[in-house]
């Protein structure tokens, strides 16, 4: 189950059924679908209940909604999910709040969580190649580039290069220092 994180400014909560609205709005933006492996393009009727519907059954994922109104923003600007068996972080956020540093603060704190809670030694994550702004969400939060690979992405109807990246639990944790040492935490 999903525990709800909590940052200055974000609620990071399980998905609940009044999410499928602003999901569907943002997930149908090809901008968003073309940059995730699984989102499709256009993106069906019923698509994001149906997914809201496996998270809640799904013991094995996580995926938390990231939620903005503590500073007065949206209920629902993006995803972050874990995938369990692949031990890797996926995320997406709708167009109006790129650049808004969420991202970078949801992903800081699920990392977190998961390396706490899980006790993991490492935390890996992908993003396209012509995707440069969430390559450097992960090299903010501490992740290396590891190599590339090939990934279907399911909007594109094709594969494309992915840079692979890996955060070591060492990585995270003299990463929680530096950011201690200057006051961001």
């Amino acid at each position: 189950m999903v525990e709800t994180l909590t940052t200055p400014r974000l609620i990071l909560r399980p998905l609940r059924p009044s999410d499928a609205g602003p999901m569907s709005l943002y997930a149908s933006d090809p901008r968003v679908a073309r940059m995730t492996t699984s989102i499709p393009h256009p993106y069906p009727p019923g698509a994001a209940e149906a997914y809201i519907e496996r998270q809640a059954t799904n013991p094995r994922d996580e995926a938390w909604a990231i939620d903005a109104t503590p500073s007065g923003g949206s209920e629902l600007v993006g995803v972050i999910a874990f995938k369990t068996e692949a031990v890797e972080m996926g995320y997406w956020v709708g167009p109006p709040f790129w650049n808004s540093g969420y991202v970078s603060e949801a992903l800081g704190a699920v990392l977190s969580h998961l390396f706490e809670a899980r006790g993991l030694n490492a935390i890996g994550a992908s993003v396209f190649a012509d995707n440069p702004a969430s390559a450097r969400v992960l090299e903010k939060a501490g992740f290396v580039e590891t190599g590339t690979t090939m990934q279907y992405s399911v909007a594109r109807e094709d594969s494309a290069l992915s840079r692979m990246f890996v955060l070591t639990r060492e990585a995270m944790d003299r990463r929680v220092v530096e950011l201690a040492s200057t006051g961001a935490v």
